[in-house]
């Protein structure tokens, strides 16, 4: 019996299907979290929606109904993260760093935004979140910017993979502008003036949107090889 080509080789298209499940995940994970927050409100003994509507960050989401989802969906995203494997030790390494760090968000919540008073453990592990998630949002666009943009020295240079390069670049790019504009929000002049759009939770659905856009493109689900 002959061999299977690569891309239709089970373990190639498993691995594949494994990155596009980590793409998927994280696009959607947002949207998830604030319908799914909605929906369960409106369900609900009160049968009215939550207050307020919308949490301040993604992380707020780990004291509403769907928390148990947010931290499911961190480690699953962690679990792939760190199998992933690139073409060299420092893109292996970025992997484990990327996993264990967004394994780190989902076991270190932030502090819970609706508590008056806080102990210095939960200042501490709200700390060790906010540390964890920079981490993972510059590992994510190394992914991105370094990582995905590379060319195996055993394929040509397509066009395709041009085009898939531009999105990387892109994605990246949102991923690095949106990490600037959170750290501006630690000014507080510019907290107070943007505090009423919701600023953390737009940029970390945007880096998540980018981030799942990058990889369900290298999980061949956008600007596929052609045959």
């Amino acid at each position: 019996m002959s061999a299977r080509p690569a891309l239709a080789n089970p373990a190639v298209m498993s691995y594949y299907t494994l990155r596009s499940a980590v793409g998927l995940i994280a696009l959607s994970l947002p949207f998830a979290l604030t319908v799914g927050t909605i929906l369960l409100a409106l369900l609900g003994p009160d049968h009215a929606l939550p207050r307020p509507i919308l949490q301040r960050s993604i992380s707020d989401y780990y004291y509403t109904p769907v928390g148990n989802l947010l931290v499911g969906s961190l480690c699953a995203i962690a679990t792939i993260l760190i199998c992933s494997r690139g073409y060299n030790l420092t893109d292996e390494i970025t992997g484990y760093i990327a996993g264990l760090s967004t394994l780190g968000l989902a076991l270190f919540p932030s502090v819970n935004p609706r508590s008056p008073h806080h102990t210095e453990l939960e200042v501490d592990i709200g700390l060790a979140h906010g540390a964890f998630a920079g981490v993972m949002f510059l590992a994510l666009a190394y992914f991105c910017l370094i990582l995905f943009r590379r060319t195996s020295p055993e394929r040509r240079f397509t066009h395709r993979k041009r085009n898939r390069n531009r999105v990387y670049s892109v994605c990246g790019l949102v991923i690095i502008v949106c990490n600037l504009v959170m750290v501006s929000f630690l000014i507080p002049m510019i907290h107070r003036f943007l505090e009423p759009f919701y600023p953390l939770l737009c940029c970390e659905t945007l880096v998540l949107v980018a981030f799942g856009i990058a990889w369900l493109t290298k999980g061949k689900g956008f600007l596929k090889h052609k045959p």
